[in-house]
């Protein structure tokens, strides 16, 4: 039995308010739980999206009521709402930007706008992009001009990886993350997974870009779940929304790779604990920690899983190691399939009680 420290996603969609049929606060944090996940920091592309003090009290408040594990939330950077975000900022997982894929008042067309908010963010807070190919290229630009760090969010491609890696190269403030699904499927997965299923932004990629992502390791801080349930009725439609579910999924994957030789433990404590933290300015847990069995060989099963919508593109792939206890803050939370947490007793990592609460 392995002891490792509480694990943080710093990329997680809740679907609470306006999707709760596929997730909410309750099942979502369920299933992080069930993955090793102690801390989980939800994206604010809900209904209505969480774009100003309203939406973000409305969020806080449901998950105050049924959150199992810790966490905090993004605004969300919208064509109006620059100005009046950073007095919100506090409260706040960061600042996300999205500049491409997306719709509605959180879709960010003109860099103009982009511009607004690199001016008017704190500078000592997170921004967050989703930013794919030659708009990746962009934001780096302007993140390098207004000299300001930058988080990239699912990075997929070989071209990505490699700007990133000059960008590092050449003293730029930005850092990313890559999922799972984007290590672990291809383009090729797409015929079993089905067209609906199968939907993903960023799409999935090819075998060259995905081996890239193995190959430049070193340029990768964190690995994040982009936790994005739908359920299969709404993937099998004739216009099915794209994401995979992840959080259930993601350590047992990496662990794998671990016991494979692809990674090393090290490798995967740094981007799923200490680089999340410290881009994100998390505090530490106190008494939390995760038991897993190293030595237990499995299938990945949608039946077995904690997430509402009650699938993974994982289905039936084998892996190694298995979460089998979690403690969080000196309590037993999950144990052997089992989530023992009570709704609400997740705390908010932004809530100002929270760091003298969380001090051993």
């Amino acid at each position: 039995m392995l002891k490792l420290p509480g694990l943080i996603d710093p990329h997680v969609h809740l679907r609470e308010p306006g999707g709760t049929h596929k997730e909410d606060w309750d099942s979502g944090t369920a299933a992080a739980l069930a993955g090793g996940f102690t801390q989980v920091l939800a994206m604010p592309n809900t209904q209505p999206p969480i774009t100003g003090n309203d939406e973000l009290a409305l969020t806080l408040a449901a998950a105050a009521r049924k959150a199992r594990c810790d966490y905090a939330v993004y605004l969300g950077a919208g064509a109006e709402n620059a100005h009046d975000l950073p007095a919100l900022a506090p409260q706040a997982a960061g600042l996300k930007m999205y500049l491409d894929q997306t719709y509605g008042p959180l879709r960010l067309d003109e860099m103009s706008l982009w511009m607004a908010h690199f001016e008017n963010w704190p500078r000592h807070l997170p921004i967050a992009a989703h930013a794919e190919g030659r708009t990746l290229a962009a934001i780096l630009l302007l993140a390098a001009l207004y000299d300001r760090s930058l988080h990239l969010c699912h990075v997929s491609r070989r071209e990505e990886i490699l700007l990133i890696r000059k960008a590092k190269e050449q003293g730029l403030k930005v850092t990313c993350e890559v999922t799972p699904h984007h290590l672990f499927l291809t383009e090729d997965d797409l015929p079993r997974l089905g067209n609906g299923p199968g939907e993903v932004r960023p799409t999935l990629a090819t075998r060259r870009d995905q081996q890239a992502l193995w190959d430049n390791l070193d340029v990768i801080d964190c690995f994040a779940t982009d936790h994005a349930p739908h359920t299969l009725e709404e993937k099998d439609s004739a216009n099915p929304p794209p994401g995979y579910p992840g959080l259930e999924t993601a350590l047992p994957l990496l662990f794998t790779a671990v016991h494979q030789g692809r990674l090393s433990l090290d490798d995967l404590l740094l981007r799923m604990v200490a680089n999340p933290r410290r881009i994100f300015q998390l505090p530490e847990q106190p008494e939390t920690w995760v038991e897993v069995d190293t030595d237990v060989r499995w299938e990945i099963r949608a039946r077995d899983t904690f997430t509402r919508c009650a699938w993974t593109p994982f289905e039936g792939m084998p892996v190694q190691g298995k979460v089998r206890r979690v403690v969080l803050r000196g309590q037993a939370v999950y144990q052997d399939g089992q989530v023992l947490a009570r709704p609400g007793s997740g705390m908010n990592i932004r809530d100002r009680n929270y760091r003298l609460s969380s001090k051993p």
